[in-house]
C-alpha cells in the first residue's frame, strides 16, 4: 500500500473520475481496481447532504421525481471529496471518496431500497 493510492485509514482513493453529462453518469475508478458507474439520479437521491440524509437515519428523506436529473459539474473539495452540482440546483452534498466507494459496493441494494421506499410511500421517479 502506498500513501498516494490509499488514505490514512487504508481505504482506496480514486484514480480517475469521469463525468459523462450526456449519459447522466459519473464514472469513478479506485486504486484497488474497483470501478463504479453511478447514475446521476442515484447520486442525487442519496446525496450525503443534511437536506437528504437528515441528522440521523430516522430523518432521511425520500427524494422523488429525479429520473431525469443531470450533473452540471464537479468541484474537488480538498483531497478527500467532490461536490456535485445537479441541474435541479442541489449542490450541498460532499461526496467523500469513502462514501462513493461504499455506495459503489452497495449500489444494487441501495437502488432497490430506494425503489421500494418510493413505492411504499406512493411516490415515483418522474417529476
Amino acid at each position: 500500500m502506498t500513501g498516494e493510492l490509499y488514505d490514512n485509514a487504508g481505504r482506496p482513493k480514486p484514480i480517475e473520475i469521469k463525468l459523462k453529462k450526456e449519459e447522466k453518469q459519473l464514472l469513478v475508478s479506485f486504486s484497488d481496481g474497483h470501478a463504479f458507474q453511478f447514475p446521476a439520479e442515484l447520486l442525487r437521491v442519496e446525496s450525503p447532504s443534511a437536506e437528504v440524509q437528515g441528522h440521523s437515519p430516522s430523518q432521511k428523506q425520500i427524494v422523488s421525481g429525479r429520473r431525469h436529473v443531470g450533473i452540471m459539474g464537479l468541484e474537488p473539495v480538498g483531497n478527500y471529496a467532490i461536490r456535485i452540482s445537479f441541474d435541479d440546483l442541489h449542490d450541498t452534498g460532499l461526496f467523500s471518496w469513502s462514501y462513493l466507494y461504499e455506495m459503489g459496493l452497495q449500489q444494487e441494494t441501495i437502488w432497490e431500497t430506494y425503489l421500494e421506499n418510493l413505492t411504499r410511500n406512493g411516490l415515483n421517479r418522474d417529476p
